[in-house]
């Protein structure tokens, strides 16, 4: 090898050298950086004729695994449904209470039975009859309650699935801009590996609402499909179609056609749907969940615990001054209004003394014109027998033979063992979630002591490479004396 040969070769270690320095730097750099990929420098032989003549880069590696990849994401779609619905069976199940001595519908039920007791055994007493309205009313304003916290909590899945396509369309779009410029680029470069971060990055965020899957196309760019093999762009991207309610009540219903489903390209892709586009997982699966199946069926069990009340307090053998036929201590104004009856239930006028009424007549008689005995709580009594008698109720998945108490306590146990089950699935998946970034993490991120072994060799090479430049300055200066 000729001197000049010596020095382009130790040149062309310099420059490899500094560019393996460069990658490493940027590596320790990013080692905290969401998404971000370790990136190792490719080196070659330079030939000519035959003869090596140094080293060049040729390209840069992206350290990436797409099977480990797929699989964290496709975790990660459960896991972000698990946690949606964890969190709000959590929150309802603390609504809804456990306990007659703590917040919630069940607390509030006690409380209604405690109190009749107790007029029932003072029907003279003015004092026990208020406490008795007043945790009818509270029972009433529960009931309420726990009717508008589900309806708005639909109102707010509608509102999260509408925000959800806004992200997952502008991703798509996202993603198509970057295909077109990995294209136009040197894919062995770092410029194309930061442009493949940031595509992969939006690939979990699309996989954050809806499982899918890359599928790698010509000239490194890629296609977007979910699990069941719904295209979400091919080549372009293809627009998700989802129509946000912009009113919600208890009777709305995806089947009704009152709620939107979602649609990419005429193929119903809506969670729950029964066609093979249906999504499964992710948020969206979550929030489709909730607002058609598990809120309206909360919703419903709360409508079944307001019409028994409704029902067995409206039996004529309890009041013989009622009308037959006719409601009694609870009302539903509008009867005709279906879906949503714990939202709308209301005390007879004919005892609330806030609507004109006469609190006597809870001992005398809805019909009574005039104050009877005050000793007499055969009504009261009546009441409070219709309320701890054991009938059969089948409705909304409540099935069984309950009293009021017992409806309540056992709804309660329902929403409880919701809550227990998800947080179970929750807890499960963050496990399996967990174990794959950890796998993954081990495949294509940052190990910051692996990188500062790297640079030292790297300064070794460089130290090297430099020293036979110095040595063939040497020479030539040498022959130069000559």
């Amino acid at each position: 090898m000729s001197i000049s040969s010596a020095i382009n070769a130790a040149q062309s270690g310099l420059n490899a050298s500094s560019r393996r320095a460069d990658i490493v730097a940027n590596n320790v750099a990013n080692a905290s950086t969401p998404g971000y990929v370790r990136r190792s420098v490719n080196l070659s032989e330079t030939l000519i004729g035959g003869n090596t003549t140094g080293v060049r880069v040729s390209g840069i590696d992206r350290a990436s695994n797409d099977y480990l990849v797929g699989e964290r994401r496709s975790i990660g779609s459960d896991l972000a449904k698990a946690d949606l619905l964890s969190s709000v069976w959590s929150d309802l199940s603390r609504r809804v209470g456990d306990s007659p001595d703590g917040p919630g519908l069940f607390s509030a039920m006690s409380r209604f039975e405690s109190s009749l007791s107790k007029a029932a055994l003072s029907p003279e007493s003015g004092i026990d009859a208020r406490g008795f309205i007043d945790a009818a009313n509270d029972l009433i304003q529960e009931l309420k309650t726990l009717s508008g916290v589900a309806t708005d909590m639909r109102a707010e899945a509608d509102r999260e699935i509408e925000t959800g396509v806004e992200i997952v369309n502008d991703a798509l779009k996202q993603i198509q801009e970057l295909n077109t410029k990995i294209t136009g680029s040197d894919r062995n470069s770092n410029h194309a590996a930061t442009l493949m971060d940031e595509r992969q990055r939006l690939m979990d965020t699309i996989s954050e609402y809806i499982p899918v899957k890359a599928v790698p196309r010509d000239f490194g760019t890629i296609d977007v499909v979910t699990e069941q093999g719904v295209f979400l762009l091919s080549g372009t991207a293809r627009e998700i179609e989802f129509t946000a309610s912009s009113v919600f009540t208890p009777s709305q219903t995806l089947a009704g056609g009152q709620l939107s489903g979602l649609s990419v390209g005429g193929v119903d892709i809506t969670p729950g749907a029964s066609t093979y586009g249906a999504v499964s997982s992710g948020a969206m699966g979550g929030l489709f969940q909730l607002r058609d199946q598990d809120l309206p069926a909360f919703s419903a069990q709360l409508d079944a615990i307001a019409s028994d009340l409704v029902t067995r307090l409206s039996a004529d053998s309890i009041d013989p001054t009622k009308t037959p036929g006719d409601p009694g201590l609870f009302i539903d104004p509008d009867p005709t209004a279906g879906a949503g009856l714990a939202s709308r239930l209301r005390l007879n006028p004919a005892v609330d003394e806030a609507q004109g009424g006469e609190i006597w007549r809870l001992r005398d008689g809805l019909g009574a014109v005039a104050e009877g005995d005050p000793g007499n709580g055969t009504i009261l009594n009546n009441m409070l027998n219709a309320i701890t008698s054991i009938n059969a109720i089948n409705a909304s998945g409540l099935q069984g033979q309950f009293s009021v108490s017992d409806l309540t306590a056992h709804f309660s146990s329902l929403t409880g063992q919701a809550r227990i089950g998800h947080e179970s699935v929750l807890s499960s998946t963050q496990f399996q979630y967990q174990t794959l970034v950890e796998a993954e993490q081990s495949e294509s991120g940052v190990d910051i002591d692996s990188q500062m072994q790297d640079l030292l060799l790297i300064e070794q090479a460089y130290s090297a490479n430099a020293r036979v430049i110095e040595v063939a300055s040497q020479m030539i200066n040498t022959l130069m004396e000559l």
